[in-house]
């Protein structure tokens, strides 16, 4: 598969590259939880770009607030993304904590709070960072995947993940430890309607805003991920945001290729001046 830079040369020369390298660092990236905290799909996020800012500054919120979600700024398969939460002491160098990575098979462990911050300095190489995030209790009842051709939502999935959920006593290889299948939906499917009017009406064209891309730019095939949110007082659901994939995506639902066909075929007879 080509890589970001000769992606960004192809896409110099003319040929229209759908995701392009630009974009893909923008929105590609945990980064993005950040600089979109404010809108309607964010949440108390924080950003850590040195092992120093990582040390002096993740200790309150994990004091305060409760358990938190550590993602390192670019990975897939749940690497680099942690579930900490202080079990014992002050959150200093020994305080004990609990933590659990998100990659399958994985097991609990407990550990000082400086060993643990020590196995993330690796996160910070090559200009990384780190992206902290409240754990959602809401967990258990399944992640949102919103399929996007451009600024339209083109399909959704919905998956019970078992990523950050202790393993079953079985261990973390049994069937009970496996997430569920992904039930593919159209865009049409009424529970996720509230979430589609966010993303076409208000959150696509805010984030766009923010990471200051056109709209010639917005990638064809794209797709934000989604937990739920805390209930509103009048009991309806709020979603936050827990990444964006933007490279090596795949139109699952059925609905989904036929909306993105006809998405790409209007960008190129436009392109073209028909």
């Amino acid at each position: 598969m080509p890589t970001i830079s000769p992606l960004r040369d192809v896409a110099s020369r003319g040929p229209w590259v759908s995701a392009h390298p630009d974009v893909i660092l923008k929105m590609g990236v945990k980064e993005v939880l950040h600089r979109t905290k404010h809108l309607g799909w964010g949440t108390d996020t924080r950003l850590y770009r040195t092992a120093a800012e990582f040390g002096d500054m993740f200790p309150s919120p994990l004091q305060s607030a409760g358990p938190r979600v550590l993602k390192q700024n670019r990975g897939n398969g749940g690497q680099g993304v942690w579930k900490v939460e202080l079990v014992s002491g002050s959150a200093g160098k020994n305080g004990v904590v609990r933590v659990l990575h998100a990659q399958r098979g994985s097991v609990i462990e407990e550990m000082l709070l400086a060993d643990f911050m020590a196995r993330c300095e690796p996160y910070f190489a090559f200009d990384g960072c780190i992206v902290d995030q409240p754990f959602q209790p809401r967990l258990p009842d399944g992640m949102i995947r919103c399929y996007m051709g451009a600024d339209k939502v083109v399909g959704f999935g919905h998956q019970f993940i078992k990523a950050l959920i202790p393993p079953p006593r079985e261990g973390p290889d049994s069937p009970a430890a496996q997430p569920g299948p992904r039930i593919m939906h159209g865009a049409d499917a009424a529970p996720f309607q509230p979430l589609r009017a966010r993303m076409e009406d208000e959150w696509t064209s805010q984030m766009m805003k923010i990471l200051d891309i056109d709209m010639a730019l917005l990638p064809i095939i794209w797709d934000a991920d989604f937990l739920y949110g805390p209930r509103t007082a009048s009991g309806e659901d709020t979603y936050v945001l827990c990444e964006i994939n933007v490279s090596s995506v795949f139109a699952i639902p059925d609905q989904a290729p036929a909306a993105i066909a006809r998405l790409a075929l209007t960008k190129l007879r436009s392109a073209r001046g028909k």
